[in-house]
C-alpha cells in the first residue's frame, strides 16, 4: 500500500492526464492451473481487494481516463471458465471487468493482448509474446530484439531500457518497468524485481518521452 500511495502522490503531483494499468492487476493464483497451497490464497478475498483498489484509484482521479489492460494473470479466470465451467462464459457478471467492478468504476478494458499505443510508442503487457525470451542482458532489450520497434511492457517486474539506431540512423528504444506488487511471492521467492512504474509525457505529433521510475527505500527516483 505504501508503494501505491508513493506513485499515486507522484501521480498527482505530475498531474496526468490519463491511467493505464498495464496488466496482472489480479493475480488470481487460486483459479491458476499452478500447483497451489489454499490456505495462502482466498479468491473471494482478492476479488474484494481488487474492487477496493479500482475504487479508490477512481475515487483519487475522478476526471482522468482510466484504461485497464488485462495481463497474464488477469487472464487466469477467463481460462479457468474456459476449461472447468464453460457454461458461465456467456454470462455477464461472470466476465472478468464486471467481476472486478472495473465497468462500474469506469475504466476502459482492453484485452485479448491487443496492443496500446500511446503516441507513437507501442505499450504492451509483455505476455503477447508467447515464450518470448525477455532474458538476453535485460528485458527491454528481449523487447527490442522480439518488436523491433519502440515499445514499453511491463511483466517481468524489472526497470530497464535498451536503445539502439538502425542503418538508417533511426533510434529505437525499449523499456521495461518494475512492479507495484510484492516483490518475494512463493512462487518466485528469489528473483530481479523491483519496485517502479513509468510516467509517458505524449506530444502533440505522437512524440514522447518515457520517465521510467524506480521506488526504492521509500522515495521515488526519476
Amino acid at each position: 500500500a505504501g508503494i501505491l500511495r508513493l506513485c499515486i502522490a507522484e501521480a498527482k503531483r505530475t498531474k496526468i492526464a490519463g491511467i493505464l494499468l498495464n496488466g496482472d492487476i489480479a493475480d488470481c493464483f487460486a483459479v491458476s492451473h499452478w500447483q497451489k497451497d489454499p490456505r495462502k490464497r482466498d479468491f473471494p478475498t482478492e476479488i474484494e481487494t481488487v474492487r477496493s483498489f479500482l475504487g479508490w484509484l477512481s475515487q483519487e482521479f475522478p476526471k482522468t481516463r482510466r484504461v485497464f489492460k488485462h495481463g497474464n494473470h488477469d487472464e487466469r479466470l477467463d481460462v479457468y471458465l474456459q476449461v472447468k465451467a464453460p457454461e458461465l462464459l456467456d454470462i455477464p457478471e461472470f466476465e472478468f471487468s464486471e467481476l472486478m467492478h472495473a465497468n462500474r468504476h469506469g475504466y476502459e478494458t482492453v484485452k485479448d493482448k491487443r496492443p496500446i499505443k500511446l503516441g507513437k510508442l507501442f505499450v504492451l503487457h509483455g505476455h503477447e509474446y508467447a515464450r518470448t525470451p525477455f532474458g538476453p542482458v535485460n528485458p527491454a532489450r528481449g523487447l527490442f530484439l522480439k518488436a523491433k520497434t519502440s515499445a514499453l511492457c511491463g511483466h517481468l517486474h524489472q526497470t530497464s531500457q535498451h536503445s539502439e539506431t538502425d542503418l538508417a540512423g533511426n533510434l529505437v528504444s525499449c523499456w521495461s518497468t518494475g512492479a507495484l506488487c510484492d516483490l518475494h511471492p512463493l512462487y518466485a521467492p528469489l528473483n530481479k524485481w523491483n519496485h517502479g512504474a513509468a510516467f509517458v509525457h505524449v506530444g502533440t505529433r505522437g512524440e514522447y518521452e518515457v520517465n521510467n521510475i524506480r521506488v526504492v527505500d521509500g522515495k521515488v527516483w526519476r
